[in-house]
């Protein structure tokens, strides 16, 4: 790896971790670069300006989410499973997301307009070929079963498992869930 190429990783991580914590808005340039050990001139050469930084962060975490956690229209229990798990281990995920819709809010990103397509194209024939879920249009259900994955947020002390609960149950509950809806 050239030391252009270590630069921007030391950068992309330390933004990730900035971004995560404290959004677009929030976020600062001069602690990124002093995170990264990096001079903070560079950060403008390899990506412009912050919002641009913010959208490489955003779109490297999510391409690797998307290629991370495949789609299983035939199994949406268990690929809601999955997307929980990828949260749990990749809380940071989340949060970027979140601060993507608040601080973007309509602004849907190019990187996810694709895949999200291609998944409701899917599931469309899935539920055409095994009347799985016709209850609800492929968009909706999409909608339904990410937004069920997704309902508690791995990154927040409020949504973290109390002595009785456990992750294990709270993806159970989820997988059911989903199985239910369907």
């Amino acid at each position: 790896m050239s030391r252009a190429d270590a630069t921007k990783a030391r950068i992309l991580q330390a933004a990730t971790e900035e971004f995560a914590a404290y959004g677009i808005a929030g976020a600062r340039v001069d602690r990124i670069a002093k995170a990264a050990a990096a001079n903070k001139n560079l950060i403008y050469v390899y990506f412009c300006s912050k919002d641009q930084l913010f959208e490489a962060v955003f779109e490297a975490h999510v391409i690797h989410g998307l290629e991370s956690v495949p789609f299983t229209p035939d199994d949406l229990p268990e690929y809601a499973g999955r997307l929980f798990d990828y949260s749990c281990r990749h809380p940071e995920v989340v949060r970027l997301a979140t601060w993507h819709r608040l601080e973007r809010g309509d602004q849907q990103s190019a990187v996810l307009s694709s895949p999200r397509e291609a998944k409701v194209e899917a599931l469309a024939a899935v539920q055409k070929a095994d009347n799985i879920g016709a209850a609800f249009s492929p968009t909706a259900l999409l909608t339904l079963v990410l937004s069920i994955a997704l309902a508690w947020d791995p990154s927040s002390a409020a949504d973290m498992p109390t002595t009785t609960e456990s992750v294990e149950d709270r993806r159970r509950t989820i997988v059911e869930a989903v199985r239910r809806l369907l």
